[in-house]
């Protein structure tokens, strides 16, 4: 009887990818600061004139229940548990937790791959941005309609 000799070449797992940096780190790190460049140095515009807090407590208080929404919904789909749905994900994205939900997408990789999901992700981001060119250098005519 011939004895069989197995290939370690077949035994080789690949590593596991938790723990890896992000992909691509300093290139997101300035698309995200692009993107939060309106609507912070917009809130920061309209608290300094003394017209509002408001956009920069909402944009504070959102990202941290998005990122905190995100992380809860990745426990739970690696559980196997019932997940937040969708639309509660893009409502607090809405009300201005987008940049908070961008961090988390990337930091547990969630989210990230489901094109329906991205480009509805990416809409509300647009209509972030629409609304602070209107507000700074349009001076709000469109919101005054």
């Amino acid at each position: 009887m011939k004895k069989q000799v197995k290939d370690r070449r077949a035994q080789v797992v690949a590593p596991e990818r938790k723990g890896t940096p992000i992909r691509g780190l300093k290139l997101k790190l300035l698309v995200f600061a692009l993107l939060c460049a309106l609507p912070v140095g917009g809130s920061v515009n309209v608290m300094l004139t003394g017209i509002s807090r408001v956009p920069l407590l909402a944009y504070g208080i959102a990202s941290i229940l998005a990122f905190g929404l995100y992380w809860y919904d990745k426990q739970q789909a690696k559980a196997g548990q019932w997940r937040t749905p969708e639309n509660v994900l893009h409502g607090v994205e809405l009300l201005g937790g987008w940049p908070g939900a961008l961090v988390a997408q990337q930091m547990f990789r969630h989210k990230t791959r489901k094109l329906s999901y991205q480009v509805f992700f990416w809409l509300i981001v647009a209509l972030h941005q629409v609304v602070w060119i209107d507000v700074l250098f349009l001076k709000m005519s469109f919101a005054n309609l």
